[in-house]
């Protein structure tokens, strides 16, 4: 055949337009879909569109044979071309979607789409039973050209994501392969030795029938497909739309160490009117200068697709009005769009701040009055029997060398009290040493044993026969001992016995039981033992046992009390095991 004349009913033309732009259409939704839902469904969305497009390549071709006078060719050679097209087209699609080749993504995927498209219309009008080819090459440069155009354009249109960008990508792609097949009918010149005869006529139209109806069945199975699971996507999106925008929490997306989208909560909690003002900006325009180096480090760590750490990191903002705000964050790294972005929900905590530093100062003024009335009612006693004693010296009345030893002793008491306040205000510098917790408690008892004679009680000492090494200050750990000791004797005045007990426990480390036969104590006044200036003795301060339950807590120990009323008081005191290191010599 040597005419390549365009004649015929044009209808064939617009049909043949359509097929091929609904087949883009198709091909386009399919490639769109969420990678994740590939994953769930196990089926590849970028061969099914291109398939697609090569069914609708071939279908377009056929048709438009239709309108001219040039011989259609059916046989199942066609098959063969047709797969060699979608893995092309498959090829070009895979580039499309590789988001790290930024500059020559759209180049490279629009020369594949066009070869693709050109071997298709060009092997489509070969057979055996050539005699005469022809090719000027000139046309098929141009037919390549157009095509690739319409590719290209097409893809930069379904990356801008513009106004109705999918139509118009399909639209250049379909009419770009329209001009293109129209080309190559003026390209290609081709002369066949066979005779189309009606017998091989009605053959090729039967194999036309099923192929073009397989096509259509299978093009819109394939668009069916894709509408319903973009509308379940669309379902999934909106929820999650919904639960993002309508959070009281600022969630936000950051790449590159700009904001990359924020909701409705965010801009709120920045104050700014729009997110156009915020998108797109760096995230440490609006942080605290003194957390810059700990959100690099934080985003760097993200950026690289680390673990995120379990507990948020508090940080401070400025909102754009220039409002401090507190808050938490918590990180999480992920991929979008094929690049590492970082998503991190961030919780204003200024009220919360506002409010436990209120806390803190009214628990401040509640113990600092209770010191002060504690303070005052122990001094004012002992300064009240000094005034008076002043007073009776005055005017000479009275024995003076008596009140002296009696102003002293007042004096003392004075002394002693503001004494045990500074070792609970004061920090001070000690030397921690190994030590025989049972040496300690054996001195101890040695120091108390006259005081305990004069009360009629007897100390019973029990340790275990393994040294039971601590870490710590001897003379507090003495301190310690000294105080519910003395305790102990003192809630006897009738006598009795103060049994000792020192043991290792594995899990506890050493354990002090210090057990009396006094009264008891009531449970609501078990809780408020350690309290400064709370006491069950007629003249102490309660300072005693605050001191201990301190010393025992700067030693990592712990230390409670049980007690049974009418049988006595037990103190436990919990101290870590810690065993002397051996020196190697």
């Amino acid at each position: 055949m040597t005419q390549s004349i365009i004649i015929g009913n044009p209808y064939y033309l617009v049909l043949s337009i359509i097929i091929m732009c609904f087949a883009a259409y198709t091909m386009v939704n399919m490639i769109e879909q969420p990678q994740l839902r590939e994953r769930v469904t196990g089926f590849n969305w970028l061969i099914g569109g291109a398939f697609v497009f090569g069914l609708g390549l071939w279908t377009m071709h056929v048709v438009s044979l239709l309108a001219s006078d040039y011989r259609m060719l059916m046989d199942w050679s066609m098959l063969l071309v047709l797969i060699v097209c979608a893995i092309i087209v498959y090829c070009a699609l895979s580039v499309l979607r590789k988001q790290e080749l930024v500059r020559g993504r759209y180049l490279f995927s629009a020369l594949l789409m066009a070869l693709g498209a050109t071997t298709l219309q060009y092997m489509s009008m070969l057979s055996d039973s050539i005699i005469i080819l022809k090719m000027n090459w000139l046309l098929y440069l141009l037919s390549y050209a157009v095509s690739f155009i319409g590719a290209y354009i097409a893809f930069r249109r379904l990356e801008t994501k513009t106004r109705m960008y999918k139509l118009k990508s399909c639209l250049s792609l379909g009419i770009s392969s329209m001009v293109m097949h129209q080309i190559s009918l003026y390209a290609l010149k081709v002369d066949y030795n066979d005779i189309l005869s009606t017998d091989l006529l009605n053959e090729y139209m039967r194999m036309l029938a099923f192929l073009l109806g397989l096509s259509t069945l299978i093009i819109l199975s394939f668009s069916l497909t894709t509408w319903l699971n973009a509308s379940k996507y669309s379902q999934i999106d909106e929820r999650y739309k919904l639960l993002v925008e309508n959070s009281m929490d600022t969630i936000a997306l950051i790449s590159n160490s700009k904001w990359e989208f924020m909701n409705s909560a965010g801009l709120r909690m920045f104050e700014v009117q729009s997110e156009n003002e915020i998108i797109g900006t760096s995230i440490f325009e609006l942080l605290d200068e003194k957390h810059h180096l700990e959100m690099a480090e934080w985003m760097a760590a993200g950026q690289a697709g680390e673990d995120a750490p379990n507990k948020p990191i508090e940080l401070q903002w400025l909102s754009v009005q220039g409002k401090l705000l507190h808050t938490e964050m918590v990180r999480a790294s992920s991929a979008f769009s094929g690049k590492q972005i970082v998503q991190v929900i961030i919780r204003d905590i200024s009220e919360r701040k506002k409010n436990e530093e209120l806390l803190i100062n009214s628990e401040k003024l509640y113990v600092a009055g209770q010191l002060a009335a504690g303070i005052a009612h122990e001094i004012r006693n002992p300064l009240t029997s000094l005034k008076g004693f002043l007073q009776l010296l005055s005017t000479g009345r009275g024995n003076s060398s008596n009140f002296y030893e009696i102003m002293k002793s007042e004096l003392v008491r004075i002394e002693s009290i503001v004494s045990e306040l500074l070792m609970l205000s004061k920090p001070q510098i000690y030397e921690f040493v190994y030590k025989d917790s049972r040496q300690i408690m054996s001195e101890t008892v040695n120091l108390l044993d006259t005081q305990a004679i004069l009360h009629n009680v007897v100390i019973e000492f029990h340790a275990d026969y393994r040294p039971l090494w601590v870490f710590g200050v001897e003379n507090q750990l003495k301190q310690v001992f000294i105080n519910v000791l003395k305790n102990a004797i003192e809630a006897m005045p009738s006598g009795g016995v103060v049994t000792i007990n020192m043991s290792l426990d594995e899990a506890r480390g050493v354990l002090i039981r210090i057990k009396d036969e006094g009264s008891g104590i009531p449970t609501e006044q078990l809780s408020k033992i350690g309290q400064p200036f709370y006491t069950t003795k007629d003249k102490g301060t309660g300072l005693g046992l605050m001191v201990t339950y301190k010393i025992v807590d700067n030693h990592q120990g712990h230390i409670s009390a049980e007690t049974q009323m009418g049988v006595g008081t037990t103190f436990i005191i919990q101290l870590p095991y810690k065993e002397q290191p051996v020196v190697e010599t």
